[in-house]
């Protein structure tokens, strides 16, 4: 009989299980990865970025462990030697059209209380001279990492603190009773008296096989990214983003240095046909069925269709992706551009078409369920393993 199980080995679950060790060092305490190592969904595929917060709703958890992570993050790095660096990012208006949502951005930057300043034209050359932009904002407090890394090193803490991590360990089924949950997976049967999920990718599927129906589904919208060849990476300096599409829920390609020196371009946002969707031609009966069987989607597929249509143009021809990354940086070239791994965004999906706006975590009987936790979760990942803690505990006071 453990006290804690967690499904789910990648960043936001290692997280929450380092917390609860920090917390309660006799705990018995167990998690359950379905792969052969940890993270290697959400977290593996990470863009690497340490957020600052600017594009959250203030109050929201987004906003508030955005920022709160940015800072437990670089402290947790700091002490465990893990290589990082804070080196900002700036948010280019490249028309004056865009000039009143950059002001928007700046505003929501004061609301959140980061650190902002505003850039003219001159001051941003300064920063990234081979942008293109007439303003811009500039985020002091914006990163970079491995996430990899990151979850590797909480991994190791949790091994030493006296927790289980069990690998190739595939939930099949789930029994919550009060005081008591058993979980069946591919090899063996775990007993506990209180289960974390952390799954990501799976988490409503989860959640359902505990006994949890909500009004949402997980879509997985892949990423796709080309990163810059390497004569070609001092085009960049650190991070460049455009000012986002207010109508659209992603923020579009964008240029981003990694702590390796890479720099990758992207992403565009593309829906999946299969829950881990890392390929054009990944594909699964079962998740395609869901999906287009689901109101919510064909109902976001309307309110979106001129800029999803956008993103698939750039999915399959490379010349509409390299037209869109000039706006931003116009001495590229097609030949300038290498593929690169892509990611797969775990977005939860109402049935009236809306996204899920927010990190979303469902309170059980004996459980918890984080049920949306897309970026900035991995910034945000020691200060969603705290808010879940806290859930545990109320929940075992009751």
């Amino acid at each position: 009989m453990n006290d804690y199980l967690i499904i789910g080995g990648g960043i936001v679950g290692l997280a929450v299980g380092m917390t609860i060790l920090e917390r309660n060092p006799n705990a018995k305490l167990a998690i359950l990865e379905k792969e052969s190592e940890l993270a290697l969904h959400q977290t593996g595929h990470n863009s690497g970025v340490i957020h600052s917060g600017i594009y959250y709703k203030p109050g929201s958890y987004k906003a508030k462990f955005a920022k709160a992570g940015s800072e437990s993050m670089r402290a947790f790095c700091e002490t465990n030697g893990i290589p990082h660096d804070i080196c900002g990012k700036v948010i280019v208006a490249t028309n004056p059209k865009e000039l009143p949502e950059l002001e928007k951005l700046y505003n929501r930057a004061l609301q959140n209380k980061l650190e902002v300043r505003r850039l003219n034209k001159e001051e941003l050359l300064e920063k990234e001279p081979h942008v293109n932009g007439i303003e811009a904002i500039h985020l002091s407090t914006t990163g970079i990492v491995n996430y990899k890394t990151v979850a590797e090193k909480m991994a190791e803490i949790i091994r030493s603190t006296g927790g289980l991590i069990e690998n190739n360990a595939e939930v099949k089924a789930i029994d919550e009773q009060p005081n008591e949950v058993t979980v069946e997976t591919t090899n063996k049967t775990y007993k506990a008296k209180f289960l974390i999920n952390c799954t990501g990718l799976h988490s409503d599927r989860i959640a359902k096989m505990a006994g949890y129906v909500i009004d949402m589904k997980i879509f997985p919208f892949r990423g796709e990214y080309f990163k810059l060849k390497k004569e070609k990476r001092s085009l960049v300096k650190n991070l460049i983003y455009p000012v986002p599409n207010p109508n659209f829920p992603f923020l579009g390609v964008h240029f981003t240095r990694m702590i390796d020196g890479e720099v990758d371009v992207g992403p565009n946002a593309v829906p999946g046909f299969k829950r881990e969707a890392y390929k054009k031609t990944s594909f699964n009966l079962k998740d395609f069925g869901e999906m287009i069987t689901y109101s919510g989607f064909w109902k976001l597929g309307l309110k979106n269709s001129k800029e999803g249509l956008e993103e698939i143009v750039r999915s399959v021809s490379k010349k509409r992706f390299v037209e869109n990354a000039r706006i931003l940086i116009p001495d590229i070239s097609e030949d300038d551009l290498i593929a690169a791994p892509a990611g797969v965004r775990a977005q939860a999906l109402k049935s009236d078409g809306s996204l899920v706006d927010d990190f979303f975590i469902v309170n059980g009987q004996s459980s918890v369920h984080v049920c949306n936790a897309p970026s900035p979760a991995a910034t945000a990942a020691l200060e969603i393993g705290k808010e879940v803690v806290n859930k545990i505990e109320q929940i075992e006071k009751r």
